[in-house]
């Protein structure tokens, strides 16, 4: 099945159900996933990662959010919304 999500299509797919999670926060791009400025809790991004496990599966493919390097602060996919759409997108394209 051919991936046919725009990165601006997860992007707000991500911010949409963050926002769901935090309604008090404006959340973008650049919005921090994990650390000390993350505006989600660790429940809240494992329902994000889930989220996204399910939008993957319907796209016909499986997201590995679970590296060893995934809740790294300076290189991770959750570092901020558009490194996890990033990321996403990433895993999407190599099922093509």
């Amino acid at each position: 099945m051919e991936f046919d999500q725009t990165m601006e299509t997860i992007v707000t797919f991500i911010k949409d159900v963050a926002s769901e999670q935090n309604s008090t926060e404006i959340i973008n791009e650049e919005t921090t996933l994990i650390g000390d400025k993350s505006l989600l809790d660790s429940m809240n991004l494992v329902e994000l990662c889930l989220s996204l496990e399910d939008k993957a599966s319907e796209a016909g493919f499986e997201f590995d959010w679970t590296s060893e390097n995934a809740m790294s602060k300076s290189k991770g996919m959750f570092r901020t919304v558009k490194s996890l759409a990033a990321e996403f997108n990433k895993q999407a394209k190599s099922i093509e």
